[in-house]
């Protein structure tokens, strides 16, 4: 087929349309390959940015009056038809067509059709490498700030199921071992803990992000001397870039932002995983209405959001390094691999705010079983304990370590629970063992005894969970 269609084909009159940016007469003789047109295009994604672009736009042809590069005639003009392409895309009555590569040519081209001969004014001295990276940013420092706000969602929703299930006790482990007894707020807290972490660093890319690059033209600059800080704080960016060529071409946002997502993905993954093995112990209910069931085994109700939070994060962890790799080898300024950069920013940021809002729901949702909970508690989580208590009658940790084993070995060894033991028997072990010492087997008293900050005591769950309540309020 491929070698049928180069036969076929002439070089100085290809079938595909130029749009109203290279027609012919220009630069170029003919049309595109219609293979090249889809293939070159971004109208299909990058259309997301209509509303970033047009802001931009408009912020240039003020800034565009203020050199005297169009009259304040002209640039009303422009302003007032930029509002009404405005208008169709919120009515969803923009029309997209045969030409219109990217959101800025389509909506350039709308201008003109609405406003004139002026519509061709708006570009002076602009390119799309430096609109392009303007409108990302605009769209990207939204998505973020959206994004804080889901995760304040979450982080309070958790809080607060944390703070109304703080008397369950339940088995926490180590390797998937049983190890100590915790409170289930404590691990529900630690859970959250990651996830305040996540909207710090999120809070700290902002700020990178909202840099203006507007006025940067192609590579050099522009020539026009517009000015670069009005522009931004038209925009509502931060600054401005400080050079021109890196302004036109810098993705790093993009790449920590998908990092950042990874990561992010990666802690809501971790707790589905708990959650799932939690659930298959009866530990925990999962709403029907984040499960689903079998083709064809009645009984089954399956844990699928988890299951699907646990898989996007390998899928997350993909767009961060594809994008890195696309960018490495890339020379100084605008290269076409950097349109690659929208598709994975907006799957990301959708797959984000997606989990985040199934996160929460599970949460909300999620019903602890007390009952099972404690079933899963055994005295031999106690064996610490065990140690501790002679640890307070003054002997070495590290003795006390191997007579609590030598405690567990022999329980073993009888087939019995260590906390059936007599207390003939654990004086067997060391004689400094005392009556008093029947208090270790106590699930409560020993929760209670890790008080520091941090630790699965009441008064410590309680300011974690304040800290975390605090914290998503301050957000």
């Amino acid at each position: 087929l491929t070698k049928f269609r180069i036969k076929n084909m002439t070089s100085d009159a290809p079938s595909g349309a130029r749009g109203g940016l290279f027609g012919a007469g220009g630069r170029f003789k003919g049309g595109t390959d219609p293979i090249m047109e889809k293939f070159n295009e971004s109208i299909s994604f990058d259309k997301r940015m209509w509303s970033q672009d047009l802001d931009g736009s408009i912020a240039y042809s003020k800034a565009i009056v203020k050199v005297g590069i169009i009259t304040e005639e002209e640039g009303k003009l422009l302003q007032e038809g930029l509002e009404k392409v405005r208008a169709e895309w919120s009515a969803g009555t923009f029309e997209i067509k045969p030409g219109d590569e990217d959101i800025h040519t389509a909506n350039e081209r709308r201008l003109t059709e609405i406003i004139g001969p002026v519509g061709g004014k708006l570009h002076t001295g602009r390119s799309r490498n430096d609109q392009v990276a303007t409108d990302t940013r605009l769209w990207t420092v939204q998505a973020e700030k959206d994004i804080i706000e889901d995760l304040k969602t979450l982080i309070l929703a958790g809080a607060e199921f944390a703070k109304t299930h703080i008397d369950t006790l339940m088995a926490g482990y180590t390797h998937l071992q049983p190890a100590q007894p915790i409170r289930f707020s404590h691990w529900i807290c630690s859970h959250l803990a990651p996830l305040m972490r996540d909207a710090q660093r999120l809070q700290e890319l902002i700020p990178r992000a909202n840099q203006c690059p507007l006025g940067s033209g192609a590579l050099s600059g522009n020539a026009f001397g517009v000015d670069r800080e009005f522009l931004a704080a038209e925009l509502g960016f931060d600054g401005v870039t400080i050079n021109s060529l890196d302004a036109t071409c810098d993705r790093d946002f993009i790449v920590e932002f998908l990092m950042w997502h990874a990561l992010l993905c990666m802690h809501l993954s971790q707790l589905a995983e708990d959650i799932i093995i939690t659930n298959l112990l009866k530990g925990v209910t999962i709403d029907d209405a984040y499960a689903t069931g079998s083709s064809l085994m009645p009984q089954k109700k399956n844990p699928d959001a988890l299951e699907l939070l646990r898989g996007k994060a390998g899928i997350a962890l993909g767009r961060a390094v594809g994008l890195t790799a696309t960018l490495k080898g890339l020379p100084r300024a605008y290269n076409k691999d950097l349109q690659e950069d929208k598709i994975p920013l907006f799957e990301a940021v959708d797959t984000v705010k997606d989990c985040l809002a199934i996160a929460t729901g599970v949460i909300v949702t999620l019903k602890p079983n007390p009952d099972m909970l404690m079933k899963a508690l055994c005295p031999e989580m106690l064996a610490t304990d065990l140690a501790d208590y002679l640890v307070r009658k003054g002997v070495p940790f590290r003795e006390t370590h191997h007579i609590s084993g030598a405690c567990v070995r022999l329980a073993e060894e009888k087939n019995v629970s260590i906390d059936t033991l007599t207390l003939e028997q654990l004086k067997a072990i060391d004689s400094r063992f005392e009556e008093d010492v029947m208090e270790v087997w106590d699930y409560e008293v020993s929760v209670e005894r890790k008080s520091s900050i941090g630790g699965t005591c009441r008064q410590s769950v309680e300011k974690q969970i304040k800290d975390l309540t605090d914290f998503a309020n301050s957000l």
